[in-house]
């Protein structure tokens, strides 16, 4: 099945022009909508009394549905179509972040504090206290968003340059969301020594590493040898971020169908960076039945090709992703589109819960199992249940700076994940509302707060 569900990432204005008549714009806006276009604003850019310049924007389902619109407008007799802008190339072009100062510069008695010679006191203050750097430089708010571009979103091994605009679009999110300063640092390398060192190298600038669209097996080495190299928080953003989010919405779902995550039978398809960290945070929130599968079937005991990572949960049992499905009450999957079918979700326990995670096109269609399920989540936006990372990287590098954390721990998720399954009140919680909005704006102050308070529980809080 493709999924045809217009979105605003294949988003387009048509500038068109008409005569100036009844009807003219009707037959654009009936045409669009007749080929399975979602119309937008539409606004008028110039009248007179023969022709009308108009503008129209249409959400399509993809790059050859955008064309098959474009076209069949043009094809409109008395219709000139002008131009056509592809919405989101428009947004990113010349990159989506900036550096701005945060001072004037408009004396000379300015430029003398900010430089030279004034800055030479400052560098002498930090090289007398090196913990002054925190205080007096941009380390203090400032993260590096690391790629090596070997595992850019859903979309493969694409390289640095092109994993660019997605840390660009990081960058956003840490700002807007938390306040966070944070820039893009996308190596020309994929050797794990060469990325550490890299990493190592430039860690003075930053207060914390984030981690970002870097392959598995080699992302759990990366940040374990960082992690103990560093007295900074280093974060994997695939692994972490896609588990604590999973946890906190599962952490709601569950108190739906009255069942304990100590009881519940899991399953997750996808045994790559976010499938191995959900499923050992899932083990750290109390979960004792999982069962995890990679495109070859069940992680099992007697598979020679497994990595140190699937090792640890690899069970006795063989079997296909539907052999582990059946009786299961729960399905978390961050694999591959399509891979789940409506009778395989069939034959899970009463009242399941799935999560489709895989994006832009999930494991599994919600309408095609619409009332077979007691929730259901996906990686979109549009549809309910947005299992999406920006409600926890944020509030996590937030808190973490705040309090100076020298490291993360589990407690931290643990804590960030029940921070954002407490935003559902009791009485607000239902089958499409079990995680808050991206755009909740108590989100990261809730989940700040948490990693503080577990940070100095744990003993890694130096401010």
């Amino acid at each position: 099945m493709v999924d045809l569900t217009p979105n605003s990432s294949f988003s387009l204005t048509i500038r068109f022009q008409v005569p100036n008549r009844p009807g003219m714009l009707a037959s654009v806006t009936q045409t669009i909508a007749s080929l399975g276009g979602n119309l937008g604003q539409i606004d008028l850019i110039e009248q007179t009394r023969k022709i009308s310049l108009r503008d129209i924007t249409i959400d399509a389902a993809s790059t050859e549905h955008a064309e098959t619109l474009v076209q069949a407008v043009k094809t409109l007799p008395e219709i000139k179509v002008l131009n056509v802008y592809d919405r989101t190339f428009n947004l990113h072009r010349s990159g989506k972040i900036s550096v701005e100062s945060k001072l004037p510069l408009k004396s000379q008695a300015d430029l003398a504090m900010a430089y030279t010679p004034g800055v030479g006191r400052i560098c002498m203050a930090i090289a007398e206290d090196p913990e002054q750097v925190h205080k007096l430089t941009i380390k203090q708010n400032m993260v590096a968003i690391v790629t090596d571009g070997s595992a850019v979103l859903g979309l493969g091994n694409l390289g640095p340059a092109a994993a660019l605009p997605v840390m660009e679009g990081k960058a956003m999110l840490f700002k807007e969301f938390a306040g966070v300063d944070a820039f893009p640092i996308c190596l020309a390398t994929q050797d794990p020594d060469a990325i550490v060192e890299t990493v190592k190298n430039i860690a003075p600038v930053f207060g914390g590493i984030n981690l970002e669209d870097i392959a598995a097996p080699r992302c759990f080495e990366i940040e374990s040898r960082l992690r103990q190299a560093l007295d900074i928080p280093v974060f994997h953003d695939d692994q972490h971020g896609t588990a604590i989010v999973t946890l906190a919405a599962l952490t709601n779902a569950l108190k739906l169908v009255r069942k304990p995550l100590s009881e519940v039978r899991i399953v997750i398809n996808g045994a790559g960076a976010a499938g191995v960290a959900i499923a050992r945070l899932l083990q750290k929130a109390g979960a004792q039945h999982i069962l995890m599968c990679d495109s070859r079937g069940l992680l099992s005991t007697s598979r020679a090709d497994l990595t140190g990572e699937k090792r640890e949960f690899a069970v006795e049992q063989t079997g296909t992703l539907a052999d582990a499905m059946q009786g299961s009450d729960v399905f978390l999957g961050v694999s591959a589109p399509r891979v789940v079918t409506p009778d395989m979700v069939r034959s899970m326990a009463k009242d399941p819960i799935v999560f489709a995670m895989a994006n832009p096109i999930p494991e599994i269609q919600p309408e095609l199992v619409e009332g077979e399920v007691a929730v259901m989540a996906t990686g979109r936006s549009d549809y309910p249940n947005q299992i999406n990372n920006v409600l926890a990287f944020p509030g996590i590098f937030r808190g973490a700076l705040d309090c100076r954390a020298a490291t993360l721990t589990t407690s931290m998720y643990l804590e960030a994940a029940a921070a954002i399954a407490s935003l559902i009140k009791p009485s607000d919680l239902d089958a499409e509302h079990i995680i808050p909005s991206v755009f909740d704006e108590r989100v990261a102050h809730s989940v700040a707060a948490a990693v503080q308070r577990a940070a100095r529980q744990d003993g890694v809080a130096r401010s």
